[in-house]
């Protein structure tokens, strides 16, 4: 258990070589620097502590800048990021108050790399444990962009973070594995010409609050208030941009300073604790947080392959229940006999027979009916958002929207459901793009259907086909058409 309680004996001599510590390092050389904040106590201490040790320096030694990067992955707790929001400004007003070269900036995700336009999108199942993608989409590369623009720019950066030996095993052995001896800087694990500087290795967790009650904020933010978020809450959320650290960081559900959509912890305590303080609003995302849990794990909802339409197969450790067997080798034929989709089929009860084992059909993304499904909740959840709390407050963005529709097309998706959905669930509609509309209308498709049945054509190599003419429509030298088409009509669309 920590003491929140200050130690009035401390003569606060740790914090002054800390702070002596920064201008030492800040003084030796050109290369800008770059502080992840995430509006953690211990990302706060590393920004407050450098803005001090500047304000301390004459104003011709201010020679170069110092960025503030804050991580918004857009599923951000919202009462968080607004927080976030709030000192990045008055952080941003303090310095050129005061004339200190701080540069305060939200880093955010790539529109065809945020959370619904992986999910609802492309059908990425929800983030689990051993499936964590989600760390590297939304919070590593968008952070790793921006440093590397600052490479590009300057030839080489410095890190700030606020991480800490104490803080566990695991995380000090990665930095003792960057650190280079008699230096101040550690190697940064992936990125060329970063190094990281960690102004606060040294201290307990004990120091970072009572450095932080002790003096107060530069610009003028209350830390009481931040004490008062980790009273029921033992983590933060910090900007990770290391893979190795992602490692030692783990999940950042179980912290008042996750995203409220975090499916990797079986208890969502990001939500909770605010709601438990009164904060009712937030209620319709924790519920729609436990719908993403459910939807993950309801088997109906889910492709029987992979993005790329490998087969993969699981044991089957159950009890016969009626399943029908089919041998591994003629999988295909069935498959085939019985016009069954495995990107559309919801209800496959059968079980293949793998020499001598039984085996059961691996699940893959969420089908396009599953999509079509979370996205409506989506926006109910954030029409009773509106209502309950902020007429504006936007959990998904019209780009997102637009993106999502692109990866439906892609998915052979030609019904164009989405803008329907938009409007009958929200009343709006948006001007959608002309290029990405079907190619045929919903009559067309019927018949389509109709046909291949007849004929015997296999109605997804046959919209592959036309997807690929569509792709190459409009282009006036059509090289590399036919060597497309050939490649659909060879292409096997079961990998075992």
């Amino acid at each position: 258990m920590v003491d929140f309680g200050l130690n009035i004996f401390n003569t606060g001599t740790k914090f002054t070589e800390a702070k002596e510590l920064v201008k030492e390092v800040y003084l030796m050389d050109e290369r800008p620097w770059v502080v992840g904040f995430s509006g953690g106590k211990d990302s706060t201490a590393v920004v407050q502590l450098v803005f001090q040790a500047l304000q301390e320096l004459e104003s011709s030694q201010l020679h170069k800048k110092v960025y503030v990067i804050s991580s918004d992955t857009q599923v951000e707790t919202p009462l968080i990021i607004d927080k976030i929001t709030r000192t990045l400004g008055r952080i941003q007003e303090k310095a050129l108050e005061l004339g200190l070269p701080f540069e305060t900036q939200k880093v955010r995700p790539k529109v065809d790399q945020t959370f619904w336009s992986s999910i609802i999108g492309k059908g990425y199942p929800t983030p689990r444990q051993k499936f964590r993608w989600c760390t590297d989409r939304l919070k590593i590369e968008p952070a790793n962009r921006f440093i590397l623009d600052k490479v590009d720019q300057f030839g080489e950066v410095i890190m700030l973070l606020g991480v800490r030996d104490s803080e566990s095993a695991t995380r000090a052995a990665v930095m003792q594995s960057h650190t280079i001896e008699g230096k101040k800087l550690m190697r940064h694990s992936t990125l060329r010409n970063a190094f990281v500087f960690a102004p606060i290795r040294t201290f307990h967790v004990d120091d970072v609050w009572e450095f932080l009650l002790q003096y107060e904020s530069p610009w003028g933010d209350d830390n009481n208030e931040l004490l008062e978020l980790y009273q029921s809450s033992n983590s933060e959320c910090p900007l990770i941009v290391d893979k190795e650290v992602k490692e030692s960081a783990g999940s950042c559900g179980n912290s008042r300073f996750g995203c409220w959509t975090c499916t990797v912890v079986s208890e969502d305590k990001a939500l909770s604790g605010f709601i438990n303080n009164g904060v009712d609003w937030l209620r319709p995302l924790y519920d729609f947080r436990a719908f993403l849990v459910q939807i993950r794990e309801d088997k109906s909802k889910r492709q029987k392959q992979r993005m790329n339409g490998e087969v993969y197969l699981l044991p089957f450790n159950d009890e016969l229940s009626g399943q029908e067997v089919v041998l591994k080798e003629n999988l295909k034929a069935y498959l085939e006999e019985n016009s069954i989709n495995l990107a559309t089929v919801e209800e496959l009860d059968i079980l293949i027979q793998d020499g001598d084992e039984l085996k059961r059909l691996g699940v893959g993304p969420f089908t396009i009916k599953a999509r079509e499904e979370i996205l409506r909740e989506l926006l109910r959840t954030q029409k009773l958002i509106r209502e309950l709390h902020d007429p504006s407050m936007e959990l998904i963005t019209v780009e997102e929207l637009k993106e999502i529709r692109k990866y439906w097309h892609a998915d052979l998706q030609w019904e164009d459901s989405l803008p329907r959905i938009v409007e009958e669930e929200t009343g709006e509609v948006y001007d959608w793009d002309h290029n990405d509309r079907p190619v045929f209308k919903d009559d067309q498709l019927t018949d389509l259907e109709t046909l291949c049945q007849e004929e015997g054509v296999n109605l997804s190599v046959l919209k592959k086909l036309i997807s690929v003419e569509k792709d190459f429509s409009g282009v006036k030298v059509r090289r590399g058409l036919f060597q497309a088409f050939d490649k659909t009509l060879k292409q096997d669309f079961l990998h075992l």
